[in-house]
């Protein structure tokens, strides 16, 4: 099949979702008010409450979501056939994800900019709130330090990469200057700060840089790894305007012009897919495609991490309301093209089915090498770019993901040690949460060795925590509709598919574990799941209590605005 059907097929059906869908939501839903006082304005400090413009908010929140997840499963997914993964991605990001990453925004907005951890205790109990944090603590520790070993692998594997990954930070600190302070003009600044980016691929793939072995004493794996954490460090304690934002910004509108260009080389050289539709032939060692399909596809259809950055950065820096229909739904819609673009790179950037039945030889193959690999393939084919800088437009691409993704995560997990800290009645500051996450992060990542072996130990129970965080961060927005007597039907279908699944594939994986004697995964999956049944139970009896409530009483965020106010 020619992939060209495919992508153009993938593209309206995401246009179509954010032009029809997502105007439903936003306007019959969850009713979005532009005379609202959002908490940036209302508790702005500089540091995290800071009104942003819609569009550098996007790009913040877009890069923060992606990460490389959305490349990561998309192309580990196709091993069960491309249409299956198609499906999922498409349906999923315009039914699942839009709907999830526009309601966890619009719950936090409506409650001073709180955490999904924080709403859980208000909305559906506090018995399974410290669960719930347990949860999201566990899944932001997996995203740190998982993408830490990612990053650093593609640094050594593809040293051309390494003078854009790590100017980009210098570019976003020029870009934070020359718009808050110089009040420079965003679209001026846009061009010069992309054009600044693509300057430093060329010079990234003429001059690539492989560190020596040793340095300072150490493998250059392990000097990467300590690099990436104390730049995600320090970025975490930075305002948000000076680094993160700007750098999320460049990052989202320079990796929607890689998106551009991987597209664009579809259209122009109509790759074929070599891999079926429906994989008949899977190799030995594949698990079922139900209910393992709905979590290796997370990030790209919907993804539980996704409410942490919609409730933990973004929500604190959106200027109305209204504009929470762009920043959520269409970083939803972005990510959806990423796995589309993915998918598309894992089964068409392939010249044979052997060739690509090679790398997909076990489960779990493919992944970021296949995306890499097979989209330089396909870039080079369609605008004849060289292969050396085919494949670094699109390292640049994964590691920049992966990059913004890594220090949202650290700045998310201080986040999380403060509200923790709330909950214990101690006041941890910013430096004091920092540190704390920083040592988890690097506690776990060198935990087997110090090549980072540790940073993936317990990565693969990523996929059904992340789901089943989904599901809980839906309940909190379904008690909210409820509450407010408004349809609670688009968050609770989705809701119910995610958790059946999600739960279902815990189970599966908590018999595989045992099988294979492996204890700490199984206890940590084992704490998972009853965190999951404890939160989602407290959510029936939440939903339950909502509906019977009176529908003229004030609502919780209202009752406290008005508590504020006298």
């Amino acid at each position: 099949m020619n992939a060209l059907p495919l992508l153009l097929i993938g593209l309206a059906i995401l246009a179509g979702g954010y032009v029809l869908y997502s105007k439903f939501l936003g306007n019959r839903v969850y009713q979005l008010d532009a005379s609202f006082k959002t908490p940036g304005h209302e508790l702005q400090d500089g540091v995290d409450y800071v009104p942003t413009n819609k569009f550098v908010l996007w790009g913040h929140h877009f890069t923060s979501v992606a990460g490389a997840a959305p490349i990561v499963g998309p192309a580990v997914a196709v091993i069960w056939g491309w249409l299956p993964a198609f499906l999922w991605v498409t349906l999923g990001t315009v039914f699942f994800a839009g709907m999830h990453d526009l309601g966890a925004l619009w719950a936090s907005v409506r409650n001073k900019g709180r955490s999904m951890g924080t709403l859980s205790s208000r909305y559906i109990g506090g018995r399974g709130a410290n669960l719930f944090l347990v949860v999201i603590f566990l899944l932001l520790l997996m995203v740190v330090a998982a993408f830490a070993v990612v990053i650093k692998d593609l640094l050594i594997s593809t040293p051309s990469a390494v003078i854009p990954a790590w100017g980009a930070v210098v570019v976003a600190l020029l870009v934070g200057q020359a718009v808050y302070r110089y009040r420079m003009s965003l679209g001026l600044v846009t061009v010069i700060g992309v054009a600044a980016l693509y300057g430093l691929i060329l010079l990234g793939d003429a001059v690539p840089v492989e560190l020596p072995d040793p340095i300072l004493g150490m493998s250059p794996a392990t000097f990467w790894i300590i690099a990436l954490f104390v730049y995600a460090g320090i970025a975490s304690l930075l305002p948000v305007w000076v680094l993160l934002q700007p750098r999320d910004y460049i990052n989202g509108v320079q990796l929607f012009v890689g998106l551009g260009i991987l597209f664009v080389s579809v259209l122009l050289s109509a790759p074929t897919i070599v891999a079926p539709a429906f994989n008949d032939a899977v190799p030995a060692d594949t698990p079922d495609i139900v209910p393992l399909l709905f979590v290796t596809i997370a990030c790209g259809a919907i993804s539980g991490f996704h409410g942490m950055v919609s409730s933990g950065t973004s929500s604190k820096q959106l200027d109305k309301e209204t504009d929470a229909r762009f920043v959520g739904y269409f970083g939803a819609v972005g990510e959806g093209m990423l796995a589309l673009g993915a998918i598309i790179a894992a089964t068409a950037g392939f010249r044979t089915l052997a060739d690509w039945e090679a790398v997909y030889s076990a489960f779990g193959e493919g992944g970021v090498g296949a995306f890499v690999t097979g989209g330089g393939e396909i870039v080079n084919s369609g605008l004849g770019l060289p292969a050396s800088l085919s494949s670094t437009v699109l390292a640049t691409m994964a590691i920049l993901f992966a990059a913004t993704t890594m220090d949202t995560g650290v700045r998310l997990l201080r986040f999380v040690v403060q509200e923790a800290g709330e909950v214990g009645k101690v006041r941890i500051n910013n430096g004091v949460g920092t540190l704390i996450a920083l040592v988890a992060g690097m506690g776990l990542t060198f935990s087997q060795g110090a090549e980072g072996a540790g940073g993936l130990r317990i990565w693969p129970l990523f996929g059904t925590s992340n789901q089943l965080l989904a599901s809980l961060t839906l309940s909190i927005v379904a008690v909210m509709l409820i509450r407010k007597r408004r349809n609670p039907v688009p968050a609770l279908v989705p809701l119910v598919v995610v958790f059946v699944m999600a739960f279902w594939a815990a189970l599966v994986q908590l018999g595989d574990l045992y099988d294979a004697r492996d204890w700490l995964l199984l206890t940590v999956d084992v704490v998972i799941i009853i965190a999951a049944l404890w939160v989602a139970f407290e959510a029936v009896i939440a939903m339950r209590r909502a509906s019977q409530e009176d529908p003229e009483a004030p609502d919780a965020d209202v009752r406290e605005r008005v508590e504020v106010n006298e």
